[in-house]
């Protein structure tokens, strides 16, 4: 593998495991190769990476590893990820222990794992490509007004049932959406029919899973509506108001 084809390796693998990357342009990067950016309520987090692609006899020593702690320092980042298919000298090993956690050395071992995981995220379990805090960031953006971001459909022929989905990420194709819990506002004496709404707090970080999280179709017709096929279910913005369920046959 050439040296700029796995800076784009590493550059696509965190992309997946859901990270904001940015690819450097493989000359003249101040020794940056990989941006790494994870949003959060709290705060934006920034990490630099730097990639080298060597043989097993080529080892990284102390000043290569200096060099990334000093980009990270100079431009206020928060952490610097070295990442190698060679290995570390003690001194270089001993610089990045001394960091406090500012430093991480990571080798082939580490890249293979991140690879097996971001297999899993796009085959099996679409909830790992989805932080906690991408999650909770999405949530804040629909507190500020950024309603599109919750999608309704109805269910059943006879009988009339809801299903919500956050928008949490989504291409000019394609979406991620996770489905939402429903709360009932009103319903009949027996329960059998009323309207509901989708619960829109942290109670959602409980039920991300392999189950909840599902990529759709995203399509958009002449007059700029927004939908997305699941395959099951046609999903469009919500109304923003309760959404009627009926269980009568």
């Amino acid at each position: 593998m050439h040296h700029r084809e796995f800076e784009i390796l590493l550059y696509r693998i965190f992309q997946t495991l859901g990270y904001e990357s940015e690819l450097g342009p493989g000359v003249g990067d101040g020794g940056v190769d990989v941006k790494l950016l994870q949003r959060s309520p709290l705060g934006d987090t920034l990490a630099y990476v730097q990639a080298r692609r060597y043989a097993p006899h080529r080892p990284i020593g102390l000043e290569a590893v200096q060099a990334l702690r000093g980009a990270v320092a100079n431009d206020g980042a928060d952490q610097g990820i070295f990442v190698t298919t060679s290995r570390y000298l003690p001194g270089a090993q001993n610089f990045a222990n001394r960091s406090s956690g500012i430093l991480v050395l990571k080798t082939s071992a580490d890249v293979a794992q991140w690879c097996q995981q971001a297999q899993a995220g796009i085959v099996q379990d679409k909830s790992i490509l989805v932080s906690d805090i991408h999650l909770l960031s999405v949530l804040r953006r629909i507190e500020a007004g950024s309603h599109a971001l919750v999608v309704h459909a109805h269910t059943g022929y006879r009988t009339i049932s809801n299903s919500f989905a956050l928008v949490l990420k989504e291409t000019k194709h394609a979406a991620l959406l996770m489905a939402l819990p429903r709360r009932v506002v009103g319903q009949d004496f027996h329960g059998l029919e009323g309207h509901e709404v989708p619960v829109l707090n942290n109670q959602i970080l409980t039920v991300k899973n392999a189950d909840t999280v599902f990529r759709a179709k995203r399509s958009v017709d002449n007059q700029g509506r927004v939908s997305y096929w699941d395959g099951r279910n046609f999903y469009s913005i919500w109304s923003r108001q309760p959404s009627r369920f009926s269980h009568l046959d």
